[in-house]
């Protein structure tokens, strides 16, 4: 039976939003005139507080119910898999930060525009607007569906609805007057109520276990499964196995690569820094920091195992693990907020899941802002009459709006795709943006690594990479006929083959100057 919301979590709730609004006026920089300090908070961002943003803005609500639900159902090699997020990381820091601060730009894409043409800069920001809004809308909607739950006890489309609109809106707000410095800031802010909520959770589960931690180690250990639940790296050489060591330092590897170089939604972060040498640090500070806070969600997650298939463990007073709520499929955790967490802490469990939602939406909105702006509008204007930077920071916020509407019309979409899908949703948010990064990949490494291609095997490699990993998707690689090793690919290796056949198809012709040379 699902818990009712009290007194005292509506004043957890309340407190939280007392913070944001007090945090939001405290930080909230009093004059922004320049688009630089609006989209890069004029280029002095510490190193720290750029890795504190990067973490909190990769942090979603995906993270928050998702990992648990691994850590639940398999072992620790999720965590094992930020050895894939840290050979991502040596790539970026070493060989497109550089590249970006000696270009001085304000997106990752305007890169393009020096290699090939305006057109595959547009074309670069096109396709990160429609994989982020895919994205950031599905992310919106796991934690919608989960305030939704906790908090009005019913999930409907309305529900939903007023859930989302009401992340978009506090995201929005906290965005609106000062930019990416306030978008930082918030950040730092919504980790520290984010971690918190979550180490109070892993605390109050842990002192609901009767076992001592020697009895806890050995039963993950050995279970009666006979899997070793505690185990970092699967050795395992199988294509559908997303965290296999083979996975990840392949497809992993390059899923981050993207994310940190050519994602605008992270770039942004570290090229707001004073220089490419701090960039790079606070992204490895970001990395270093993202192992702990994984496996703190993950651990949760092995805890929730022995608290419900453990009686041995528990000394025989298991709960039931249910997995549905009003016809809902729902997480293992969320199935533990609703029925197991006492008042207070719900609302802060609440406030936690909310917390990552807002750090990730207002982040993508402040990119998506800034690529729209920089890299689509600002070049239209200027060819038809001069205007000022502060007009930009205008257009700034204008296109926030409308994203943010785009947004919360994706989340709504998916409550109705979920219903109409053998796919979850959690496994959907998480493994969405790879559509994006094939294409982006393989442009980049072309760009980086070759001098060939045009704008037109530009186009064609971004449209080629998101049209290969389409068809590695299961469902339509069985309708479609190809080969048995190809209809059950696990996402990381979708990508690689996705990447391949971008870099490919950008390399086949030569650019001008080479063919001129």
């Amino acid at each position: 039976m699902a818990l009712s919301f009290t007194l005292a979590d509506w004043i957890v709730i309340a407190a939280y939003f007392a913070i944001l609004l007090i945090g939001g006026w405290v930080f909230m920089p009093r004059h922004t005139e320049t688009a630089r300090d609006y989209f890069l908070a004029g280029g002095t961002v510490p190193a720290w507080l750029a890795a504190v943003s990067v973490l909190s803005a990769t942090q979603s609500a995906a993270t928050f119910l998702g990992a648990p639900d691994y850590g639940y159902r398999g072992d620790f090699s999720y965590v094992g898999s930020n050895l894939g997020v840290l050979l991502g990381a040596i790539f970026v820091a070493h060989v497109l930060i550089p590249r970006f601060y000696a270009a001085r730009v304000t997106t990752a894409y305007e890169l393009l525009t020096q290699r090939f043409s305006t057109r595959a800069t547009r074309w670069a920001g096109g396709m990160f607007l429609v994989g982020r809004v895919f994205a950031g809308g599905a992310r919106i909607y796991l934690a919608a569906i989960a305030i939704a739950m906790v908090a009005t006890m019913t999930v409907s489309a309305t529900s939903i609805l007023f859930a989302a609109a009401a992340l978009v809106a506090a995201s929005f707000l906290f965005t609106f007057v000062g930019g990416l410095r306030s978008v930082l800031w918030n950040d730092l802010v919504q980790f520290v109520i984010y971690l918190g909520s979550a180490i109070a959770v892993l605390v109050f589960l842990r002192l609901s276990i009767p076992a001592t931690n020697a009895e806890i180690l050995q039963g993950l250990a050995y279970t009666p499964e006979g899997i070793n639940k505690l185990r970092l790296f699967d050795l395992s050489t199988s294509l559908d196995k997303p965290f296999s060591l083979l996975a990840i330092v392949t497809g992993v590897t390059l899923l981050h690569t993207a994310s940190a170089g050519m994602d605008q939604d992270m770039t942004q972060r570290l090229l707001a820094c004073r220089d490419a040498r701090t960039g790079a640090r606070g992204l490895y500070l970001s990395v270093l920091a993202t192992v702990p806070v994984v496996a703190l969600f993950v651990t949760i997650g092995l805890l929730l195992y022995i608290f419900y298939d453990r009686p041995d463990l528990m000394r025989g007073a298991t709960a039931q693990a249910g997995q549905q709520f009003g016809g809902e499929k729902i997480s293992i955790f969320m199935h533990y907020i609703l029925t197991e967490v006492p008042p207070g802490l719900r609302g802060l469990v609440t406030v936690g899941i909310t917390a990552a939602a807002v750090a990730t939406t207002n982040s993508a909105l402040n990119a998506m802002s800034s690529v729209l702006i920089q890299d689509f509008y600002r070049p239209w204007r200027e060819k038809r009459s001069a205007a000022a930077d502060r007009h930009y920071v205008v257009a700034g916020r204008v296109g926030m709006a409308l994203i943010g509407l785009a947004m919360l019309a994706m989340a709504v979409a998916s409550y109705f795709w979920q219903h109409h899908s053998n796919m979850g949703l959690l496994e959907f948010a998480l493994q969405v943006m790879v559509f994006a990064y094939a294409g982006l990949l393989g442009v980049y490494f072309a760009a980086v690594f070759t001098a060939r291609g045009t704008t037109g095997s530009v186009i064609a490699a971004l449209l080629a990479g998101f049209a290969t990993v389409s068809l590695l998707q299961p469902a339509i690689a069985r309708a479609i006929g190809l080969p048995a090793p190809l209809t059950a690919l696990a996402f990381p290796f979708q990508l690689c083959i996705g990447t391949l056949v971008a870099f490919l198809i950008c390399i086949a012709r030569a650019s001008p100057s080479v063919a001129r040379g």
